[in-house]
């Protein structure tokens, strides 16, 4: 069951990924107008090549902590329960 959802939250999280470009494209031209309205002519500068796998890499950290962490709470309840002393093949 920890399977599916893992599964859920890698689609919601491509489904908000392509809401906010959804979201981005939809709104540049309102966002530039207003841009020029304020006086602020250039749009803010993209990140960095650097910056973004920064960021890629802080996630993947994140995601692989979390992983190891369930990973070691099952381990746990497994060791924890009745009988988990006793081998796999009955001896």
């Amino acid at each position: 069951m920890n399977k599916h959802f893992d599964d859920s939250r890698y689609y919601l999280a491509r489904a908000a990924e392509h809401a906010k470009l959804g979201l981005t494209e939809t709104l540049a031209p309102y966002a530039t107008r207003l841009r020029a309205a304020v006086g602020r002519d250039e749009p803010e500068p993209d990140p960095s090549r650097l910056e973004a796998v920064r960021d890629e890499l802080l996630a993947l950290e994140r995601r692989a902590e979390g992983q190891a962490r369930d990973a070691v709470g099952s381990a746990r309840a497994t060791l924890s329960r009745p009988g988990a002393d006793e081998s796999a093949d009955g001896r």
